[in-house]
Protein backbone atom coordinates (compact mmCIF):
# COMPACT_ATOMS: atom_id res chain seq x y z
CA UNK A 1 0.00 0.00 0.00
CA UNK A 2 1.21 3.44 -0.92
CA UNK A 3 0.03 6.86 0.68
CA UNK A 4 0.58 9.94 -1.75
CA UNK A 5 -0.51 13.70 -0.54
CA UNK A 6 -2.63 15.64 -3.08
CA UNK A 7 -3.13 19.36 -2.56
CA UNK A 8 -6.43 20.26 -3.49
CA UNK A 9 -7.41 24.17 -4.84
CA UNK A 10 -10.88 25.33 -6.15
CA UNK A 11 -10.58 26.71 -9.89
CA UNK A 12 -12.23 29.87 -9.90
CA UNK A 13 -13.06 30.12 -13.33
CA UNK A 14 -15.15 26.72 -13.14
CA UNK A 15 -15.23 25.80 -9.53
CA UNK A 16 -14.45 22.50 -10.32
CA UNK A 17 -11.80 21.02 -6.92
CA UNK A 18 -8.39 20.46 -8.66
CA UNK A 19 -5.61 17.82 -7.50
CA UNK A 20 -2.25 16.96 -7.88
CA UNK A 21 0.53 15.38 -6.26
CA UNK A 22 3.24 17.37 -5.87
CA UNK A 23 6.22 16.51 -7.73
CA UNK A 24 4.59 13.32 -9.41
CA UNK A 25 4.49 14.52 -13.19
CA UNK A 26 0.98 13.62 -14.59
CA UNK A 27 -0.63 12.73 -10.83
CA UNK A 28 -3.38 15.70 -11.47
CA UNK A 29 -7.27 15.33 -11.71
CA UNK A 30 -10.51 17.49 -11.03
CA UNK A 31 -14.19 17.12 -9.41
CA UNK A 32 -17.15 18.57 -8.43
CA UNK A 33 -16.41 17.09 -4.98
CA UNK A 34 -13.62 16.12 -2.61
CA UNK A 35 -15.12 12.40 -3.06
CA UNK A 36 -15.61 12.64 -6.89
CA UNK A 37 -10.87 14.49 -7.37
CA UNK A 38 -10.44 11.68 -4.41
CA UNK A 39 -11.82 9.07 -6.44
CA UNK A 40 -10.17 10.81 -10.18
CA UNK A 41 -6.78 11.04 -8.29
CA UNK A 42 -6.61 7.55 -7.16
CA UNK A 43 -7.48 6.30 -10.92
CA UNK A 44 -4.74 8.56 -12.36
CA UNK A 45 -2.14 7.11 -9.71
CA UNK A 46 -3.14 3.86 -10.32
CA UNK A 47 -2.75 3.75 -14.02
CA UNK A 48 0.95 6.01 -13.79
CA UNK A 49 2.11 3.16 -11.41
CA UNK A 50 1.01 0.56 -14.11
CA UNK A 51 4.06 2.09 -15.62
CA UNK A 52 6.41 1.61 -13.22
CA UNK A 53 8.09 3.15 -10.51
CA UNK A 54 7.73 6.90 -10.86
CA UNK A 55 10.14 9.20 -10.94
CA UNK A 56 9.34 11.80 -8.29
CA UNK A 57 10.46 15.43 -8.80
CA UNK A 58 10.20 16.46 -5.42
CA UNK A 59 9.07 14.86 -1.77
CA UNK A 60 5.94 16.56 -0.21
CA UNK A 61 6.69 17.92 3.01
CA UNK A 62 3.92 19.95 4.26
CA UNK A 63 1.55 23.06 4.03
CA UNK A 64 1.64 25.99 6.48
CA UNK A 65 -0.35 28.30 6.63
CA UNK A 66 1.62 32.39 6.72
CA UNK A 67 -0.57 35.12 8.68
CA UNK A 68 0.81 38.79 7.87
CA UNK A 69 -1.02 42.10 8.22
CA UNK A 70 -3.15 43.75 5.63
Amino acid sequence: MRTFSAVIERCPSTGLLVGYVPGFPGAHSQGETVEELQANLHEVIEMLLEDGEPQLEADFVSLQQICVAS
